[in-house]
């Protein structure tokens, strides 16, 4: 599944007109590069969701065609539902029982994302959330056994602990998790939540565990301006 429903809020006036995920990027919208990255790792049914200029989202994706990739519509154009509320409104999109591999519209990079699938199935998680060491006011806290113990907001000072008396280290979440169909099930199964919520409330009971992303990959959130100014000089000086 790939988030594309967000409002866009910090790259406006981009997306005063166009959704976040049409914004382009090299010449490309950030929908194609996150297509083009989970089909060249073997992903050829694909959920997208939407809210915002759904339309818009909804006729690229009727133009643009990925050979033997199946593409479904989860449409949130009535009520955005947060990551959550909109995984749970997209189960019946997914293949039954099959993990679900989610990544959001507004992250370049080339994560190897087989690598992550293979540790998901070989640690037998219920969730597998990709992180990396970066700069983020934002920290999630894992133990020893890279289990979810914590997330913590150095900004705000606040600090949510699901596992007490933990040794932890943080790590910065790159927006790749994959999802067993058993997890999403016993979450609510209607309204608006972040599913890191989700995560934060059960991680006591159930397997969440980090891939940390190995070193000599890139990777970037294009969620303001300057963060898709930052992506495009990358890209340039890579050409050259």
């Amino acid at each position: 599944m790939i988030f594309a429903a967000g409002l866009g809020t910090r790259l406006s006036p981009l997306t005063n007109n166009m959704p976040k995920a049409l914004v382009p990027v090299a010449g490309q919208p950030l929908l194609w590069h996150a297509i083009n990255h989970l089909y060249g790792y073997g992903i050829r049914h694909l959920v997208v969701n939407v809210h915002h200029f759904a339309n818009q989202v909804i006729a690229y994706l009727a133009q643009h065609q990925w050979e033997g990739l199946q593409v479904f519509i989860s449409d949130e154009s009535d009520c955005l539902l947060d990551t959550g509320g909109g995984l749970v409104k997209a189960l019946p999109l997914f293949k039954p029982e099959e993990p679900i591999l989610v990544a959001n519209a507004d992250v370049f990079c080339n994560a190897p994302l087989d690598k992550m699938m293979a540790a998901h199935e070989k640690l037998n998680s219920s969730v597998t959330l990709m992180t990396m060491q970066r700069p983020s006011t934002r920290q999630l806290l894992f133990n020893g056994q890279g289990l979810l113990s914590g997330w913590v907001n150095h900004e705000s000072g606040e600090e949510r602990i699901a596992r007490a008396g933990q040794t932890t280290h943080e790590s910065a979440f790159c927006g790749f998790h994959i999802i067993e169909p058993s997890f999403l099930a016993s979450l609510p199964q209607q309204g608006k939540f972040p599913i890191m919520d989700a995560y934060l409330g059960r991680a006591s009971e159930v397997g969440i565990r980090e891939f940390a992303m190995p070193p000599g990959h890139f990777w970037f959130d294009v969620g303001t301006l300057n963060k898709l100014e930052v992506v495009n000089q990358f890209i340039s000086s890579a050409n050259k």
